[in-house]
Parts: C-alpha cells; sequence; structure tokens
C-alpha cells in the first residue's frame, strides 16, 4: 500500500480537503482525486464522502484513519532505524489538555516550540472537559485521571499534587479546620464531582475528604473558576499545587490542613492511542513537555504548615 497515499487521505482527513491535502504534498488536485479514489479501491470502501461544497469521513474511514496513521509511523521509523528518516517533523498534531493548566503552562512554550518545529501545525483542543481520543481523532492529550481505557498508552509527565486551600477572609470568617472532620462544617467547592477523596497525614493518619458531608457544596467543572471562586471567599477547595502556587506564595491562598494530601498520588498524563510506533510529531512534542514541564519544572511539593 502507497505511503505517500496514505498520508494524503490522513491530511484529507485534517483538513476536509483533499485538494489541500494534495498541495500540501505536491500533488495536483486530480492527481490527488485519483490517488484517493484509487485507495478506496483497494480498501473495498468509500473512505472520504464527497459534495460540492464539502468533504467529510465515513464511518469506514473512520475506522481505518488510525491503521493509515499506524503504517506510516511504521515507515517513518523503519527509515529513522537505517538513518534515512526526513529530517524535519511535519503534518498536523491535534492535541487535548486541560485549559487551566494549558493557559499557565503550556501556551508560554508554544512560540518556543514553534520555532524548533515551523512545519509542524499545532491543533490544540483545551477544556477541563476530557475528550474520546479516538472518536476525536486526536494524536495525543494531558489529562490528571487514572488511565481506565485499555485501547490508550500513558505516559508521565509530572507528579499532580493536591491541596486544600482557601481564601484568608474566609478562614477569618467561619474559622479554620483543624482536623479533616471540620470540614463537614464547612462551605466545601468541589470540581466536577462530589466522590469523596481519600487523605492521608505524614503519620499514616488517613482520613476521607466528602463533599456531600458539607454544610454547602459548590459544584464547578472549570479548574480557573474554581481557583477564582475560592480566592474569593467562597469556600474551600482542593486544587492541584501547580494552579495555586503563586496564590499561596502571595497569600491570597492559604493551604488548610497542610499536614494532608490526597492518598491516590495523582499524576499528568500525557495519553496517546496505543501503537506500535509512536509517530514522530507525537514523540517530539512529549519529549518536549516532558523536557520543559517535567518534574524540575511543575511544583510537586505540598506546603507544610503554611510554608
Amino acid at each position: 500500500m502507497d505511503t505517500q497515499t496514505l498520508r494524503l487521505f490522513v491530511l484529507a482527513c485534517e483538513t476536509l480537503n483533499i485538494s489541500a491535502a494534495g498541495r500540501t504534498l505536491g500533488m495536483a488536485p486530480a492527481v490527488a482525486s485519483t490517488r484517493i479514489a484509487k485507495l478506496e479501491r483497494l480498501v473495498g470502501a468509500d473512505l472520504l464522502h464527497r459534495s460540492t461544497r464539502k468533504v467529510s469521513l465515513s464511518l469506514e474511514g473512520q475506522d481505518f484513519l488510525p491503521y493509515a496513521r499506524e503504517m506510516i509511523a511504521q515507515e517513518e521509523a523503519a527509515l529513522a532505524a537505517l538513518g534515512k528518516g526526513q529530517t524535519k517533523v511535519s503534518g498536523t498534531l491535534r492535541f487535548a489538555a486541560p485549559s487551566t493548566f494549558a493557559q499557565l503552562y503550556i501556551a508560554p512554550l508554544l512560540p518556543i516550540f514553534m520555532d524548533k518545529y515551523p512545519d509542524l501545525r499545532l491543533d490544540l483542543h483545551l477544556s477541563d472537559s476530557q475528550f474520546d481520543l479516538i472518536e476525536g481523532s486526536f494524536d495525543l492529550a494531558l489529562r490528571n485521571a487514572v488511565l481506565a481505557d485499555s485501547s490508550l498508552t500513558a505516559r508521565k509527565l509530572a507528579d499532580d499534587t493536591r491541596i486544600l486551600c482557601a481564601a484568608p477572609a474566609y478562614l477569618e470568617r467561619y474559622g479554620t479546620p483543624a482536623v479533616p472532620k471540620d470540614l463537614a462544617k464547612h462551605r466545601l467547592i468541589s470540581f466536577k464531582d462530589t466522590d469523596p477523596k481519600a487523605l492521608i497525614s505524614r503519620d499514616g493518619t488517613q482520613a476521607m475528604f466528602d463533599p456531600k458531608t458539607a454544610a454547602h457544596c459548590l459544584i464547578l467543572n472549570d479548574g480557573l473558576t474554581q481557583k477564582l471562586t475560592t480566592l474569593n471567599g467562597a469556600g474551600i477547595s482542593i486544587n492541584s499545587l501547580w494552579a495555586v502556587q503563586k496564590e499561596i506564595a502571595e497569600g491570597t491562598l492559604t493551604p488548610v490542613l497542610p499536614e494532608y494530601e490526597l492518598a491516590n498520588k495523582p499524576a499528568l498524563w500525557l495519553i496517546y492511542p496505543k501503537s506500535n510506533v509512536v509517530s514522530a510529531k507525537v514523540r517530539v512534542f512529549m519529549d518536549f513537555l516532558i523536557d520543559h514541564l517535567g518534574r524540575a519544572h511543575v511544583a510537586n511539593t505540598t506546603p507544610r504548615d503554611g510554608s
């Protein structure tokens, strides 16, 4: 199977424009259309729906797309092993990440990455709601949750220490919890869900952080909104340290129960579809993020006793 035609198909899926995909690969529009038609005859299915106005991916095309990417990646890996791989990384990388983390840490790095890989186009989808990688045709995603999908592979980016905190004004008004059970008397701000979370102290004492038992609970599905609501004195929330370390250093947020942390040791994970070969564009972006945002760069030390 001609990998250049597979590259054309993948580009056409990403741009939804066969002619534009062909021009990217140096093909005339008629040549690109002929190649796609030949590929469809070879696999025995219509991979792309065409009309006078638009191109869309068929169900068969959706099924075939990950295999086309895999075959291209296999060829790149084989050539690289022989020292004959392309020296430049090109194509489109579709990346999904939590908006709060991306605003603080990824966005400032994008000019550096773009200068280093000028032929690679980034298609970023930023939201604190998780995307389905397979259905959304994403090449890579950043998540701070446990990997449950067996069709995906994960690479650790950094630890994701979580802490309880509140605005000083809130603690002055409602008091500071001395032990975890005191949280039931307070206003709690929960991110996305109200599932109980196990806490563990430095001496091994375990307790539960359970928003359902609180005197009042506010549920939000956006990390930045949660932080802003906490800063304005609405209650106590649990946050990633990387999201609030600046405010803690400035004194606008205060750690609550600083001797406790989440028992399950959450982490930030780079998630990508399971494959025998990781494509060059995914590999270079993962390496770049790990190099710039690994343990030495993303905070992972819990403040103790307000320090």
